[in-house]
């Protein structure tokens, strides 16, 4: 099994991080292949507690090489904010290497994108503002500019001039902002090229070199299934594509070398951003859960907004997890449930006009979608020390085999707390 795909079956924040970090001991490289610093993966080690952005979730992990891949947003200033922290930490210093075909993130991205969110008022999408959509606009626009370009002043300059030409007729004619300069970038980001040399390379080689020796890889992705452009909850996805199969571009694998895909999905629901949630709770119920969930509540790790919290969506997991093209699933966050006699989930939707299903609507019909419950028994009691399923509480394990069996994949992962070692293998 060459490459093992490690991605979301849901809106994000199902808990990524810590599937990447367990199993990244089992990989000589891990790649991040996709996103930016809009989204972040939580991970609790020996360390401390850390919220990755940018960098693969591999950095904790002596002797594996992290790879920031040519599908990522990248920021140069988030890069070495997050690598700083680290240190500061006393973690050793990881191995990183950044492809030069990777495109940057640049100041303008950022503003165009709180621009764009002001002017959309109460119609905004709920970006983080990180100018992940202006970034991947120019991108598609072939107007951005390389890791590699950072290097060549000249091309730097005339890549600026050429994505600032349009940028500056609608700065000052739609959203009453002074127009930009490239001579206003252009030193930071020279200087910005002369600190990241030394971990700039040809990523691509060093992916194909490593699967002709044979080596295991593991591709880390960003958000989930439902957050897909193509695929997930239009318009309230994320800009770039939130599955499996976008790793074969954005890490530069072959896409017969993905083998194993592990799609992580919560043992409840949380999403953070705008959009249809169709098992959203709210008041002291939402509050409650929101509370227990996780090492220190239901934050973004990004924005630190509250998470909207829902029951567990059967129709959204599967769906998800369908369209990851998953092998196995990890369920995190079980140990959060322990508080409940009762744990609802939802089988199926109901729809305008009285209709049940449980396929996955087009996101048109999602906003009339309401969630079909079952109730199932709790086990109110504490789980985070069970380091085998058979420790679990009767009442838990059968609410993890109601799930494998509503969802169609295999649960090989239940995680029962946050660190690294409460995780239970079913093999």
């Amino acid at each position: 099994m060459p490459v093992t795909a490690i991605v979301g079956a849901n809106w994000g924040d199902e808990g990524k991080g810590k599937m990447t970090d367990a199993l990244a001991s089992q990989s000589k490289i891990v790649i991040r292949y996709q996103g930016g610093s809009n989204a972040g993966h939580t991970i609790i080690n020996e360390y401390g507690k850390f919220a990755l952005h940018l960098l693969p979730s591999g950095v904790f992990t002596p002797g594996a090489i992290n790879v920031i891949g040519p599908g990522v947003a990248f920021h140069t200033g988030d890069f070495f904010k997050e690598l700083e922290q680290l240190l500061a930490k006393g973690v050793p210093a990881p191995d990183i290497r950044i492809s030069d075909r990777a495109q940057l993130v640049l100041p303008y991205h950022q503003l165009f994108d709180e621009l764009e969110e002001g002017r959309l008022g109460d119609r905004q999408f709920g970006s983080t503002k990180k100018g992940i959509a202006p970034f991947y606009s120019d991108k598609y626009l072939k107007l951005g500019v390389q890791v590699a370009d950072l290097f060549e002043e000249q091309r730097l300059r005339e890549r600026l001039e050429a994505a600032l030409a349009a940028k500056n007729v609608l700065l000052p004619h739609l959203y009453g902002h002074t127009p930009l300069s490239a001579d206003d970038l252009i030193g930071k980001l020279l200087q910005d090229g002369a600190r990241l040399a030394p971990y700039v390379c040809d990523t691509g080689k060093l992916v194909r070199d490593a699967l002709a020796r044979g080596e295991q890889l593991l591709a880390e992705g960003q958000l989930g299934a439902l957050r897909d452009p193509d695929h997930g909850i239009y318009p309230f996805s994320t800009s770039s594509s939130t599955l499996a199969g976008f790793a074969t571009v954005g890490a530069g694998v072959p896409p017969a070398s993905i083998t194993r895909i592990v799609a992580v999905t919560k043992a409840y629901s949380s999403c953070v951003g705008a959009g249809p949630f169709v098992t959203e709770l709210s008041g002291d119920t939402a509050d409650e859960l929101r509370r227990r969930g996780g090492d220190a509540g239901e934050f973004g790790a990004t924005t630190g907004r509250p998470r909207r919290m829902g029951w567990f969506d059967a129709v959204a997991t599967r769906y998800g997890c369908e369209v990851q093209g998953a092998t196995e699933v990890a369920l995190t966050n079980l140990d959060v449930l322990g508080y409940l006699d009762a744990i609802p989930v939802c089988t199926a939707y109901e729809l305008a006009g009285g209709a049940h299903t449980e396929q996955f609507p087009v996101s048109a019909r999602l906003d009339e979608a309401r969630p079909v419950l079952r109730t199932l028994p709790g086990w109110n009691t504490d789980i985070s020390a069970a380091r085998q399923f058979a420790e679990l509480p009767p009442a838990a394990q059968q609410y993890v085999l109601e799930l494998e069996k509503l969802i169609g994949v295999r649960i090989r992962w239940v995680s029962v707390g946050p660190r690294r070692e409460q995780l239970i293998d079913r093999g």
